[in-house]
This record gives structure tokens, sequence and C-alpha cells, in this order.
């Protein structure tokens, strides 16, 4: 029974052994490994296989963007205003050896290093160029971060500032200055706004009275058409009247004519067409010398036709 405890002893430590020195390491990971306390190398993605008690890990290192929220620190500007910024620091790990073995711990060193550096840069600035210039001062702060954490295997990408708190009476005067503003803009709104109503307004009674005066001269237009037509119908009515009644004379001299009626009827008819012409318009009426000599005639009939 004693070798074969032994045995089985063996085969659980060979089996121990094979487990613990098989290592696997996840995407986006790097695995530092020292042998004996030495670094021996940087394991990336896949399997590996370290030597049984002398192969350690000695670091497991992220190498995924991370970020760093740091509480608010006090900074004082140029015009000696003190106020309290906190920033965000978005960061990776470019080198696991140079961040193993870099600096002892490297996010309280990031920390020191990002608040040492916004006191530098808001201390050449006013209150308001810090309240009006966060993209240069987030500039400014990635360059000089990434610069410092560059030996320690570490690459700043961006740098934000969250909050920018001033003093209280600060802030209380700078909300009294947005109030003012925003009530001057409502009144220039406003003003603009009454503005644009009344010259809406002209536009609409002058828009109304061009109308009007066009509708006026399209009436006028209209009845001045309307009594030119009627003026022309009547016209065209008593030239057809007058044209019948020609029509009618020379049809009659025309049967006359036609019955054998001879020159001393036609000249008597022609008198009468004369009386008609007249109409009692005019006291005198010359006639044609041919008419003159059967005047007498014709009186002289008529007062025969009488008796």
């Amino acid at each position: 029974m004693g070798p074969l405890i032994l045995l089985l002893v063996l085969v659980v430590l060979v089996l121990w052994l094979a487990v613990t020195c098989l290592r696997v390491v996840p995407q986006a990971q790097a695995y530092v490994i020292e042998r004996l306390g030495a670094y021996q190398g940087t394991w990336s993605v896949g399997f590996h296989l370290k030597m049984p008690l002398l192969d350690k890990v000695a670091r497991k290192v992220n190498l995924k963007e991370q970020v760093a929220d740091f509480p608010p620190q006090p900074v004082i500007t140029k015009d000696n205003v003190t106020m309290r910024i906190d920033t965000v620091v978005f960061y990776q790990i470019t080198d696991p050896k140079l961040f193993t073995y870099g600096v002892e711990n490297p996010m309280m060193a990031i920390e020191n290093l990002t608040a040492t550096t916004l006191r530098n840069i808001i201390g050449d600035l006013e209150l308001d160029q810090t309240l009006t210039s966060r993209e240069t001062i987030n500039t400014k702060m990635r360059a000089n971060l990434d610069i410092a954490t560059d030996p320690w295997g570490i690459k700043v990408n961006r740098v934000e500032l969250k909050n920018i708190i001033p003093p209280a009476e600060i802030q209380n005067a700078m909300e009294k200055q947005m109030k003012a503003e925003r009530e001057r803009r409502e009144a220039v709104t406003r003003a603009e706004g009454e503005k644009k109503a009344k010259i809406l307004e002209a536009e609409g009674a002058k828009e109304s009275a061009i109308l009007r005066a066009e509708a006026d001269k399209q009436s006028a237009i209209l009845r001045a058409d309307a009594e030119r037509e009627k003026r022309i119908r009547e016209a065209d009515g008593e030239a057809q009247a007058i044209l019948k009644v020609q029509q009618a004379h020379a049809d009659g001299i025309k049967m006359l004519k036609e019955a054998g009626a001879d020159e001393a009827v036609l000249k008597i008819k022609s008198l009468e067409a004369f009386e008609k012409v007249a109409d009692g318009q005019a006291t005198t009426i010359l006639l044609p010398a041919e008419l003159q000599g059967i005047a007498s005639l014709a009186a002289a009939w008529k007062e025969g036709a009488k008796k």
C-alpha cells in the first residue's frame, strides 16, 4: 500500500503543477512575469506555460482605456480667486513593464500630477479666462500629463474639466449677471416682436389699401365698359332703325315705280320724305331746284284730298 499511495501523491502533484503552470491570458490584458524575483517577460493574449516554483505573475495589466475621476482640487487664479475644479482623465497603459516597475502607485501619481499641472495652468489665467477657456485648459492638461506619464508606460488620451466651482459670492454675482442678461435678451426679443408685428400690420394695411384701390379701379373699368357697351348698343339700335326706315322708303319708291307712277308722284313722295326728315326740328328746309316747281302742285293735291 505504501508505494501505491506514493504514486497517487506523485500523480496528484504532477497534475497540480500542470494546472498551475498553464495560464491563459484573456483579451485586452497582459501578464508581467518574474523569475526568481527578476523581470522575465510580458505575456500577451493566449496560452502560456510558466516554470513551476520559479516563475510567477507579478502583475496583471489591463490594456483597455480607463477613466480616473479625481475629487475637486482647490486652485487659485491669477487674480487671487480660489475655486475648486475636478478633472476626469482618460488614460491607457501602453507598456506593462514600465507600468509595473516605473512608479510605486500609478494612480496616486497621476492624481497628484494632475492636481499640480492644473494649479500651474490656472495660476496663469484670470477668473473670466478660466470660465471661458475649458478647451484650452483641457488641451494643455493632456499634453503635460502625457509627457509626464510616458516613463510610466501610460498614455493620457484626454483630460476634461468636469466642474468649475467658484466661491459662493462669485456664484451669486454670476447668477445676477445671467439673470440680467436673460431679462435684457427677453426685452430685446419682445421689442423685436412688437416691431415685427407693427411692420406686418402696416404691410397688411398697405396690401389692403392696394387691393381696395385695385378693386375700385376694376369696378370703374367695368362700369366704363358697360356704359360704352350701352352707348354702342344704343347707337347700333338707332342706326338699325334709320336703316330700316330708309329701306322702307326705298321699298315704297320701288313699288311705285313697279306700279307705273309718273315723275310727279315720285317727286311728291320725295317731298314727303323731306318732311319726315325735318320732323319739326327745323323751321327752314332747302329743297332742290327740281322740287320747288312742284311745291304748289303738292299743296293743291293735299287740299283736294282733304275736300
